[in-house]
């Protein structure tokens, strides 16, 4: 017998660590090739680490939690041979895993991880990863209750995500009874409660918003914008430019066109915050703040945005934001952003004072476009009419950026849209 010690293998420009969050594995168990070990995280992605070869485990270095280094080993297979090695896997594509169908059988019913569930040959069992079935077996889910569940992943597959809401609904239900007599006595004045328990990536969120309050003493700046001939150009441009790129024509990377401009023209803010160092960025790499399906929120980046025209600006945006909804970023896609954009007006919200994303020093949001009545200045004289506006918002680091600086910016900004030429 021989062994091979699985290492934590890179997960992407600037990362150094991992959590080890789900251990799939226990000491002793026999494992096949490509059967997956271990769930570990980074800042919001997580993966699976599979077996190198087939054979038995031997030990599991770190517990559930930790957080070894990249390059660590964190476990042990014993195989089949007289050879010693290392081993540093990829880590698969976080949460998109891609299993060969059950085949099916006629003499014995079919069933999930092992035996742990039998299946009657009437009911079409779900293509799962192992984290799924794992979650499966423990829980008790049969085939019917797992037909049940709308996937959110590619092509429809369940993600660890739905299958560990559909559990948290399930025990829900369950303990209503309970959970009312609890409310009807603790909660004042009879109202009802309702717990949801935080998964790990709002966890990660909400810490990363209350430390960045507490890092950064923010300030946020307000102005206009008038961007109707940019509206007018899109909606005429949309579909000759889909058919000459290839790409759905978006105002998004107008807007990220236009910032990247401001940012050459002011520095400093695309910078950062290092003791009483101020570190500007060479790079333009653009954070776009995208909602996931499950309500949570990831920052894709557009690495050196401003060496992209807008044909490239367009694909980078439409691979991102398809790729975010699929749970398909790779780890080193949402790290080493210099300055992020929000866009508020996709839920019709007019303004708001986002959150500076640590450790940048600014972010730009976005607010819904509206036709308004408003008072266009000429040489000729005033007139009134309808043009389409947005209102933009700038959170600063005052540490950093003044006043003067971040309206300055703000305006080169709105400059920027408003002499959009068509």
């Amino acid at each position: 017998m021989s062994k091979i010690e699985i290492v934590l293998p890179a997960m992407g420009e600037g990362i150094v660590d991992a959590t080890i969050t789900r251990w799939l594995v226990n000491v002793g168990d026999t494992v096949t090739e490509d059967q997956s070990l271990v769930e570990v995280a980074t800042d919001k992605v997580d993966s699976e680490i599979p077996a190198p070869a087939s054979g038995k485990v031997k030990e599991l270095i770190f517990n559930e939690g930790d957080v070894p280094q990249i390059g660590q080993t964190i476990a042990i297979l014993e195989v089949d041979g007289k050879t010693s090695a290392r081993v540093e896997n990829e880590p698969e594509t976080p949460k998109i895993i891609t299993e060969p169908k059950p085949e099916p059988s006629t003499k014995e019913p079919k069933q999930i991880a092992s035996g742990s569930i039998s299946i009657p040959n009437s009911e079409k069992l779900p293509t799962l990863s192992p984290l799924v079935r794992t979650i499966v077996k423990k829980e008790g889910i049969s085939v019917s209750e797992l037909n049940s569940i709308t996937g959110t992943g590619l092509n429809g597959r369940i993600t660890r995500d739905d299958i560990l809401s559909y559990v948290d609904k399930r025990s829900r239900i369950a303990e209503k009874p309970k959970a009312k007599a609890a409310s009807e006595t603790s909660a004042p004045t009879g109202a009802m409660v309702e717990v949801i328990h935080m998964d790990r990536m709002r966890k990660l969120i909400a810490d990363h918003m209350v430390n960045s309050k507490q890092t950064s003493a923010h300030v946020t700046s307000f102005i206009e914008a008038d961007v109707t001939n940019l509206v007018n150009w899109r909606n005429r441009e949309k579909e000759a430019f889909q058919k000459r790129e290839g790409q759905k024509l978006t105002l998004t990377p107008l807007f990220v066109e236009a910032a990247v401009k401001a940012l050459k023209q002011f520095p400093v803010i695309n910078s950062s915050v290092d003791g009483d160092k101020i570190l500007v960025k060479r790079n333009i790499n653009i954070g776009l703040a995208a909602a996931l399906p499950n309500g949570n929120l990831i920052v894709p980046v557009i690495k050196d945005a401003d060496k992209l025209n807008l044909v490239g600006l367009s694909a980078k945006v439409n691979d991102l934001a398809h790729r975010a909804r699929e749970n398909k970023l790779q780890p080193d896609e949402i790290q080493g952003g210099t300055f992020t954009i929000t866009n508020l007006g996709m839920f019709e919200t007019l303004t708001g004072t986002p959150i500076i994303n640590q450790p940048q020093v600014a972010i730009l949001a976005i607010g819904a476009i509206a036709k308004r009545v408003v008072v266009i200045e000429s040489e000729n004289g005033d007139t009134i009419g309808i043009r389409q506006m947005a209102m933009l918002s700038l959170s600063y680091d005052h540490r950093v950026i003044d006043g003067a600086l971040g309206g300055l910016f703000l305006k080169a900004v709105r400059d920027n849209l408003q002499n959009f030429s068509v």
